[in-house]
């Protein structure tokens, strides 16, 4: 039988692209991927690694403490930008500060969130961004080890993250003594393979554990008992990579560079009927519609029909609810969606509804990990349903039982992933019930 190594490179000799490397990772392998000025001396140049500097005191200054560390994340009112939105600082002052064992720092970029496109965009030009962001909270936080998982099928990205923590463990920037104090913190990546549940944060740790990627019951919370049991944190690449300007600058900039309780700047990812879909970096509170003009507006003047403002799991808003909204965590929950990861996925009145959320549905029913009874069973229920009014085999009942089904899901599952597949179709169906109904009624007249 052929060993494994032998297959790989087999694959390999005839150009394909395999995520099973055993080498090390020379940053200058990769120092010309794609170009660019991701690199250690780039960073520097533009400041990085200052924040480091303030906090540890070798900038000359009298240093941080832990305490003061979070006190300016605080103040910033930076929100976590993985999708949940939930106040940054307020989590780093969860971690147990006197807990005697091992605690663990975790960086979520696992970005499997459907539209969702901004933080490989991260990692792959900015990645020391990212590094001294953890480092940081590291600090913070007292934990002396972390991992930043990402997402399998982006390998190119995790080989550039991979050079530029070399980069920073040689400059001293990561390791024993951080240039010369007394803080150690080690870095590691980790890559994923594109399973979608493994973006939820207990499903990441047990995968980073070595096990199946399913979500944990909670309590305990990872503050608690986290990898391999011990305390751990876990936050975005997002929120890592804007925390050295927070404290650089200090919460307070930061702030004011948003609006109140919504700090800073987001990366929101626009796509679909849009002229220029891409990454567009703007205060948070801008309103919509400046978003959607930076991308170019509506693709071919076309009208606006609706828009998912945060990923595919988020309840989707039509033209006259969207353009009264500014991008930001209230203005948004507030029109009855969220603003999730970013994601903004634009279409156009030639959009069919029932089209889209089929193909949705079919997204949830493939990737629920079926370890709960009501998603492993309910996403499939949804898809069908949808699939039969999409293809002419609609029944009048069909409406309502979509809708009784989604609320049975949503609450009742261990992660969110249940919510996230039963939350797009019930707003589907309270703001596009009729595009629903008229192709069942069109099934039934076809039928009698």
């Amino acid at each position: 039988m052929a060993r494994v190594q032998d297959i790989l490179a087999q694959f390999q000799a005839k150009g394909v692209e395999t995520c099973f490397h055993d080498r090390h990772i020379d940053p200058q392998i990769y120092a010309g991927l794609n170009g660019g000025n991701w690199g250690l001396k780039d960073y520097e140049a533009r400041g990085g690694y200052q924040a480091l500097r303030k906090i540890l005191g070798q900038d000359g200054g009298a240093g941080m403490t832990q305490d003061e560390v979070i006190a300016e994340l605080k103040a910033s009112s930076l929100r976590g930008r993985g999708g949940a939105g939930f106040p940054t600082g307020l989590k780093w002052s969860f971690m147990p500060r006197n807990f005697p064992g091992q605690k663990y720092l975790v960086c979520n970029s696992d970005e499997g969130e459907p539209g969702t496109f901004k933080d490989r965009d991260i990692l792959m030009h900015n990645p020391h961004a990212v590094i001294e962001g953890m480092a940081i909270a590291a600090y913070a936080m007292g934990a002396s080890v972390g991992y930043n998982y990402i997402h399998g099928e982006i390998f190119q990205v995790y080989e550039r993250f991979e050079a530029a923590i070399e980069q920073a463990r040689e400059a001293g920037y990561l390791g024993k003594g951080v240039m010369g104090s007394q803080f150690d913190f080690e870095l590691h990546a980790h890559h994923g393979f594109g399973a979608y549940i493994c973006g939820e944060e207990t499903a990441l740790l047990e995968s980073l554990e070595g096990k199946k990627g399913q979500p944990r019951f909670k309590p305990p919370f990872p503050a608690s008992f986290g990898l391999y049991g011990k305390p751990t944190t876990i936050n975005n690449t997002e929120t890592f990579a804007a925390t050295p300007w927070i404290i650089r600058n200090g919460g307070q900039a930061y702030l004011e560079c948003g609006k109140p309780n919504n700090g800073g700047t987001k990366i929101f990812s626009i796509q679909g009927d849009v002229e220029r879909p891409g990454n567009y970096e703007i205060p948070m509170g801008t309103p919509f519609a400046k978003l959607l003009e930076l991308a170019g507006g509506v693709r071919g003047g076309k009208p606006l029909k609706a828009v998912i403002p945060g990923g595919s799991s988020s309840p989707v808003l039509p033209a006259e609810i969207i353009m009264q909204c500014t991008m930001d965590y209230d203005s948004i929950a507030k029109a009855g969606s969220m603003l999730g990861s970013g994601a903004v996925m634009v279409m156009d009145d030639s959009r069919d509804m029932v089209e889209t959320l089929q193909r949705l549905s079919y997204f949830y029913m493939h990737e629920s990990c079926g370890q709960c009874t009501p998603c492993r069973e309910g996403t499939g229920w949804l898809w069908r349903m949808v699939h039969r009014i999409q293809n002419g085999q609609g029944r009048p009942e069909d409406l309502d039982k979509l809708d009784n089904v989604a609320e049975n899901i949503m609450g009742r599952t261990i992660c969110a992933l249940g919510d996230a597949a039963a939350m797009p179709v019930r707003a589907m169906l309270k703001h596009f019930r009729h595009e629903f109904a008229a192709k069942i009624e069109a099934a039934v007249k076809a039928a009698a």
